[in-house]
Parts: structure tokens; C-alpha cells; sequence
């Protein structure tokens, strides 16, 4: 029965990211779960994320990114896409062979290192686990999206990094599956943010891949970001990770970039004079 579960929610989210919507749930109802037993479930499913990510490292799967900014009446006034073939070595090293990026039509802002390191770190996997004990986390209750039954937890970060030190770290909510205790949906952003570098908050769906994992599947955001200089740009993300399969990770595919060790310069959307 638990596999047929499995099978129908990969389905549904698959479906729901393809129409590029998802269903909305009902409002949070707050738990009365003891310390203990909260301690004890962010245990599991933070470790379960480890095991997840180790798994990650035996495939390979597709990445369509596309970033406007929206004008007046609604109309997208740039464009920014990035596809990608993904993959990771055995140590947890990210590499893209990028297979299709356009000219950036992008005027009010620009794209930077920081905001691609979020686009494959922060934005689907919200928690790298080496990261784990830098955080606060806080039960907020249950909440049941379609037929998922899922615990809802607040993540903040103890202290906010130095945005000159390069490290990323999420802030927002989790929602972890009440049955497998991993991660199915996140929303919020990265940090740290400056009067100069902002970032949008971002809600990432994952799916089930072969009965064992919850693989990101869908990413979007609809924010506005507001700059340091009163400069409001309107922007929307939109993201899918498709055709997960199990490959050699620890080969590197011709002409493929190791994104995981990229110098971070300390600048992200910028708004331009």
C-alpha cells in the first residue's frame, strides 16, 4: 500500500509541476508535540536528507531554469534561461553542462554567481546537511496537502552568515513527510541579503524517484525584490528538474563546470543604473 501511495503522489506532483501549479492545502494546525519528540523527528529527517543527497550522487537529470522581470500591465520586460544537464560526484561536488543559455535579456537586475549557487543549492534542496548545526528549528504543526500528511517546521539560521565569508544559508519552512520523515516542499530564501543583494523566496516541490527519494521536481517565485536604492524590480522564477536515471557521477561530461567551488563575488541581483 505504501508503494502505491509513492506511485500516485510521484504522479501527482510530476503533474502538477508540468501545468506549472500545485494545490493548495489547508492552513497549518498547530502541534503539541514535547521537545523530545520534536528533537527526535529533526533528527530523522535531517539525516534522512543526507541519505538523500548521497543517493543524488548516482544520477543524473535535467534542469530548465527561466528568470523575467515584469513590467508595466503585467508584461515580462527580460529574460533569463539556463538548461542544464546535472549531475554530482561521490563527494557531493555539483557539475552542469549547460545544454541551452541565450543572451540574457535581463535590464533591471542581473544574474550573478550567488543567485546560480542558489539555483542549484539553496532554492531545491533548502538544507545542505554539512550545514545542519547552523540552524534553529521550530514545530509549527501539520498540514495536509492533497494526499500528503506533512509536519511543518520553521528553519532559521543561528547567525547570519557574513555575506563576505560565500556561505548560503536557507531561511524559511520545511514541510517533511509524516510517513517516510523527509523533505517534500520547501519555501523561503537564501542569506544573507544586503541593501544591495536580495533574493526572492522560493517554494520547491520534490517528488518520489524510484520508491526511495523525494528529488526536487518544480521551483517558482513571484516576489518582488526591493533594493537598498528604493528600485523595485517584479520578477518571476520558474524551475523543473526533469528525467532523473542512475549514471556514473564521478565521470565529468565533456565541457561540464564544476559549480560547487566557483569563487563568490559579493554581489547578487543587482539593479542596474
Amino acid at each position: 500500500m505504501l508503494m502505491l501511495r509513492k506511485i500516485f503522489l510521484a504522479f501527482s506532483v510530476s503533474l502538477f509541476a508540468a501545468a506549472g501549479v500545485f494545490a493548495q492545502g489547508s492552513t497549518v494546525t498547530p502541534g503539541s508535540l514535547s521537545k523530545a519528540d520534536v528533537d527526535a523527528m529533526v533528527a530523522k529527517f535531517t539525516a534522512n536528507e543526507s541519505s538523500f543527497r548521497e543517493a543524488l550522487t548516482s544520477y543524473v537529470f535535467n534542469r530548465y531554469a527561466t528568470i523575467n522581470t515584469i513590467g508595466l500591465g503585467g508584461q515580462i520586460s527580460g529574460t533569463y534561461r539556463r538548461d542544464s544537464f546535472m549531475t554530482f560526484t561521490s563527494d557531493g561536488r555539483r557539475f552542469e553542462k549547460i545544454i541551452f543559455s541565450p543572451v540574457s535579456t535581463l535590464t533591471d537586475m542581473s544574474i550573478t554567481p550567488q543567485d546560480l549557487e542558489d539555483l542549484g543549492g539553496v532554492n531545491p534542496f533548502a538544507l545542505e546537511p554539512k550545514n545542519i548545526a547552523q540552524y534553529n528549528f521550530t514545530y509549527l504543526g501539520k498540514e495536509k496537502i492533497d494526499e500528503l500528511n506533512l509536519h511543518v517546521f520553521e528553519v532559521t539560521p543561528k547567525v547570519i552568515p557574513d555575506h563576505k565569508t560565500g556561505l548560503r544559508l536557507f531561511s524559511g519552512r520545511v514541510w517533511v513527510d509524516d510517513e517516510d520523515l523527509m523533505i517534500v516542499k520547501s519555501k523561503g530564501k537564501a542569506v544573507p541579503e544586503t541593501k544591495n543583494d536580495k533574493y526572492p523566496t522560493v517554494e520547491t516541490w520534490r517528488e518520489n524517484i524510484d520508491g526511495k527519494y523525494w528529488f526536487p521536481s518544480f521551483a517558482s517565485a513571484d516576489d518582488e525584490l526591493v533594493f537598498g536604492s528604493g528600485q523595485v524590480v517584479k520578477m518571476r522564477l520558474r524551475v523543473k528538474y526533469t528525467d532523473y536515471k542512475m549514471g556514473r557521477t564521478d565521470v565529468i561530461v565533456g565541457d561540464a563546470e564544476d559549480v560547487s567551488d566557483q569563487p563568490q563575488p559579493a554581489a547578487s541581483p543587482t539593479p542596474k543604473p
